[in-house]
């Protein structure tokens, strides 16, 4: 194996290879589940369906692709993450293709939720339990680099769907994304190694002393992380929060129609929460590193409920863009800060499966949270309701989390050293 922290062939710490990878994988993978917002119209006009029955299509994509890492995340752990991520890029693009040519929103449901659900399942999580093992001192920044692929993807995606849309059609432009997301995403799934002691490397590029150093990963077991009281905790908050954190991305679009805002524009609108969703990850990541990296989870929450009241007061162009903006930033911070703060907490050992599990929560707000969202907006014409639910939801994540780590924001417990 090589001693040096760098890679021969161009001198920089493969780490960067491996979050390039996961950049890539986040950005086509969220980012053509994004593109939802822009067929949202297209799928409604076509089959004659209302907004539950549609946005249902979202949900259940979001169900699979948060609640499938329960299995890709241990899986990953055991067998490796590349070949989990090249399989799901590949079921990513058939689902998209196979939506193109479906003759009902039932065909819809099986090829977009089974496809898009189960090939973002099987990557997401594994990519992202990798990136935390390359770094230690800036796992929050990669891990924010790492994940603002979502950003970047609900930024470019959504108007590149909007406008395929205009200049063929929905289906053609289904199909395009497909191949677009199997061919390059596979492709850069390749470069993602489990471990930087397969090359010889240290955590964060330092040098390896001897052949046997580093130690294998440290930490919990899943058994263990799971019946921790922040575990549980992290969960409550999340499951909570998820209720809400969705429901822009289904019906932002519409809502934005609904108040007289051209397609293009209303598209454009939602790719803001891209912008600063990118934003986020890439600057709260590293603040995190230096302020703590529960105590910015707190403050994401608390972020995401005031852009909800934002929004429910939002009916103009400009005000739902300053929405966007500031929901994207604290969702983006949200994201990022997620899996750092699990490695903190219970180390590497199973670190993916420990990040999979956790995100069941988010599953089953995804699962609810978007449709029920629709279904409100059926039986009064308003999405008054959901909105200030989310508020509500995002206030009790926050007052969970300052509960479980009120000692650590208090006390200073070191933050990279696991509580098992």
């Amino acid at each position: 194996m090589s001693s040096t922290s760098v890679d021969p062939a161009s001198g920089i710490f493969y780490g960067w290879f491996v979050v390039a990878a996961a950049f890539t994988v986040t950005l086509l993978g969220f980012g053509s589940a994004y593109t939802f917002s822009a067929f949202f119209e297209s799928l409604q006009r076509e089959f004659s369906a209302s907004r539950g029955s549609t946005s249902l299509v979202f949900s259940l994509a979001g169900f699979l692709y948060f609640g499938i890492g329960v299995i890709s995340g241990p899986f990953a752990d055991r067998i490796g993450s590349r070949a989990l991520a090249v399989i799901g890029m590949v079921l990513l693009g058939a689902g998209l293709a196979l939506a193109g040519v479906a003759r009902s929103l039932t065909e819809v449901y099986l090829a977009y939720g089974l496809g898009v659900g189960l090939g973002v399942g099987l990557s997401y999580v594994p990519v992202l339990g990798t990136v935390q093992r390359w770094f230690t001192r800036r796992r929050g920044f990669a891990s924010g680099i790492a994940v603002s692929g979502i950003g970047v993807g609900t930024l470019v995606m959504p108007p590149l769907a909007s406008w395929l849309i205009d200049l063929l059609d929905w289906r053609a432009s289904y199909i395009l994304l497909g191949g677009l997301a199997a061919t390059i995403g596979a492709g850069m799934s390749f470069l993602i190694i489990d471990d930087p002691r397969d090359r010889g490397l240290a955590p964060d590029g330092d040098p390896i002393v001897s052949r046997q150093d580093p130690t294998p990963p440290q930490g919990a077991s899943i058994g263990e992380a799971i019946r921790s009281p922040r575990f549980i905790a992290l969960y409550a908050a999340c499951l909570f929060c998820s209720f809400g954190v969705f429901v822009p991305f289904a019906h932002l679009v519409p809502y934005a129609l609904d108040h007289g805002i051209p397609q293009s524009s209303a598209v454009l609108i939602f790719g803001a929460i891209g912008v600063g969703s990118t934003a986020g990850r890439f600057l709260l990541g590293g603040v995190a590193d230096r302020l703590g990296r529960q105590a910015s989870l707190l403050v994401m929450f608390v972020g995401m409920a005031l852009a909800m009241g934002v929004w429910a007061l939002s009916t103009q162009a400009w005000q739902l863009t300053v929405f966007a903006l500031m929901y994207g930033l604290f969702y983006g911070g949200w994201v990022a800060l997620l899996p750092a703060v699990v490695m903190d907490d219970f180390g590497g050992r199973n670190v993916s499966g420990i990040i999979g599990v956790l995100y069941t929560s988010v599953a089953f707000g995804t699962l609810a949270g978007p449709s029920a969202a629709g279904l409100a907006f059926d039986f009064t014409q308003s999405y008054t309701l959901p909105v200030l639910a989310s508020v509500c939801a995002n206030v009790a994540s926050a007052c969970i989390v300052a509960a479980a780590y009120r000692s650590s924001m208090v006390g200073g417990r070191s933050l990279r050293t696991p509580l098992l």
